[in-house]
C-alpha cells in the first residue's frame, strides 16, 4: 500500500522546531511526514530546502546559541576559500560561541569555544559567519602550512579579492589563540596575491620550503621582439625556465590542449625550457624537487 500523501501544513518557508510546530497544534505524525527534512535534531525544514550549504546554515539557526556564529570550515566554504578534500566533503557545519559559553554538541555540528569581537563576525550570507580574516586564522589549526597558503592566496588574490595581506596581518596579530599561530606567521611570508589555483600556491610552498629560489607567480612572457608569448603559472624568468600545472581539463578540453602546445613550441623558440607537473607531483613532490634542483643548478651554469 502505497504511503498517504500528507496533508497540507501552511509551515512558514525556512527551519523551524519541532516544537514551534507542537505549539501550533501540529500533530508528531504531521512532522515524520516525507515532505520535511530533518537536518539536525529537533528541526524540520521543506525537504527541497537543504540542497546547498547556505540552506543547511539556515536549517540550523534555529537551534543556533546566541552569539553563535558559522566558522572554521563551514566559514570558509562560504567564502569558497580552497580546502584540502579530508575537509570539503565532511558534512558538519562548524559553529563557533564565546569562551564563556558552553559549545555546541550536536550531531552534524562541530563545536567551537573561543574569543570573538563584533570585528570577527559579519552577516553578508544572511546570518552571523566569521569574517574571511578570522576564518583564515581559525583555519590554522586545521591545515598544513602549503594549505595555509594557498587558502591565503585566495582570500587576497588580485581577481575578486575578498581581503587584503595588511588586514590578514591585522588579523594574526589580534587572534586570540596560540594554536597554529606559528602557521600563521609563516604564512604571511609566503602569501603571493597573483597565485590563481590552489595548486599553484601548494608547488611554490613546496620550492621555497625545499631551501629553492622562489619562482614568480602567473608571469607574462614576450619575445625579444616584443610579441606576447604566454602567461605561465611559475617561472624563473633569468633561467628562462617555466613550471606549469598540467590539471585534466588540460589533457580532456581539446581546444585548452592545442593551446598549451602552441605556447610551448613558441616558448622553446625563444629558447625557454618547460617542466611540467601533475597532482602527482603534489602528492609527493620528491622527485619533482630533485629534478627541479638539476635543472636550477645546470641552467645557472
Amino acid at each position: 500500500m502505497s504511503p498517504r500523501a500528507p496533508k497540507p501544513f501552511p509551515h512558514p518557508d525556512r527551519a523551524f522546531t519541532v516544537r514551534e510546530a507542537r505549539g501550533h497544534g501540529v500533530s508528531r505524525r504531521r512532522l515524520r511526514a516525507l515532505d520535511f527534512d530533518k537536518p539536525f535534531h529537533g528541526i524540520r525544514v521543506a525537504a527541497t530546502e537543504t540542497r546547498f550549504l547556505d540552506d543547511r546554515c539556515r536549517a540550523f539557526l534555529p537551534r543556533m546559541p546566541r552569539d553563535g556564529v558559522f566558522s572554521h570550515v563551514t566559514a570558509a566554504a562560504l567564502y569558497r576559500i580552497p580546502l584540502p578534500v579530508r575537509l570539503s566533503t565532511a558534512p558538519e557545519l562548524h559553529v563557533s560561541v564565546p569562551a564563556s559559553r558552553r559549545a555546541v554538541d550536536a550531531k552534524g555540528i562541530v563545536g567551537h569555544k573561543t574569543s570573538l569581537t563584533v570585528d570577527d563576525w559579519d552577516e553578508r550570507f544572511g546570518f552571523a559567519v566569521t569574517t574571511p580574516e578570522r576564518t583564515w586564522c581559525d583555519l590554522s589549526s586545521l591545515l598544513a602550512l602549503p594549505e595555509l597558503v594557498a587558502a591565503g592566496d585566495k582570500l587576497i588574490a588580485r581577481r575578486l579579492p575578498q581581503t587584503t595581506r595588511a588586514a590578514l596581518e591585522r588579523a594574526v596579530a589580534t587572534y586570540p589563540s596560540r594554536r597554529g599561530i606559528r602557521n600563521l606567521r609563516r604564512a604571511l611570508t609566503l602569501l603571493s596575491d597573483r597565485a590563481e589555483s590552489p595548486r599553484e600556491s601548494l608547488l611554490r610552498v613546496a620550492i621555497v620550503l625545499a631551501g629553492l629560489p622562489e619562482p614568480k607567480v602567473n608571469m607574462r612572457i614576450f619575445s625579444a621582439k616584443g610579441e606576447f608569448l604566454g602567461r605561465v603559472d611559475l617561472c624563473y624568468p633569468h633561467l628562462k625556465l617555466t613550471l606549469e600545472y598540467q590539471g585534466d581539463h588540460h589533457r580532456t578540453d581539446r581546444r585548452q590542449w592545442r593551446k598549451d602546445i602552441a605556447r610551448t613550441r613558441a616558448l622553446q623558440a625563444e629558447g625557454w625550457t618547460e617542466l611540467q607537473y601533475t597532482q602527482a607531483d603534489l602528492d609527493d613532490p620528491t622527485r619533482f624537487l630533485e629534478e627541479l634542483r638539476a635543472m636550477l643548478t645546470r641552467l645557472a651554469h
